[in-house]
Parts: structure tokens; sequence; C-alpha cells
């Protein structure tokens, strides 16, 4: 598999290392399903 060096696919996940769906907001850096497990952990809670 080729690594990427331009674009979406060469930022990943600091937990896991999957390159969709990355949130990078606030400098997370956690895919969105890696996100939903460490979230409460990080202050954040869920919307109504």
């Amino acid at each position: 598999m080729a690594v990427r060096k331009l674009g979406k696919g060469k930022i990943k996940c600091r937990q896991c290392g999957r390159t969709g769906g990355v949130i990078r907001k606030y400098g997370l850096y956690y895919c969105r399903q890696c996100f939903r497990e460490v979230a409460k952990n990080l202050g954040f809670k869920k919307d109504s």
C-alpha cells in the first residue's frame, strides 16, 4: 500500500490509524468511531 503524501488520506486517527472520517477540529485527530469512545473523557457531552 502506498503512503499518502498529500490530501485527506494522509491524516490518520491517533488511536487506530484509520484515514477516513478523521475529526481534526481542536487538534483532536480521532476518527469518528474512536471519538465516540473517548469523547466523554475529553469533556464533550451529547447535545440532547
